[in-house]
């Protein structure tokens, strides 16, 4: 599995630790930032918590990762990773 993401994004083995940690720590602050959130708003309701708690985590992570990619030196690799997902969101082709 690591050898074909390593061939998929064309990086070596130390370039894919640091992209997978990328993901993983980016993903993790991601959903405390959620959570932390969502505890100011102060939502009982289980139904409304869910679908919230959903569309945070979706707006903020691109923004976690981009944030930690920059420590771990992996900017260029997320920028362009962001921006051919958002070219698959939007229906385009890929560049």
């Amino acid at each position: 599995m690591f050898k074909k993401l390593q061939q998929k994004w064309g990086v070596g083995p130390v370039r894919l630790l640091l992209i997978l940690g990328t993901f993983a720590i980016g993903g993790s602050l991601c959903g405390r930032i959620g959570a932390y959130l969502l505890g100011l708003l102060a939502i009982d309701s289980a139904w409304l918590r869910v679908p919230l708690y959903i569309v945070l985590i979706t707006l903020f992570w691109p923004l976690c990762v981009l944030v930690i990619s920059i420590p771990l030196g992996q900017w260029v690799f997320f920028t362009r990773y962001l921006r051919k997902l958002w070219m698959r969101i939007q229906g385009r082709p890929k560049a």
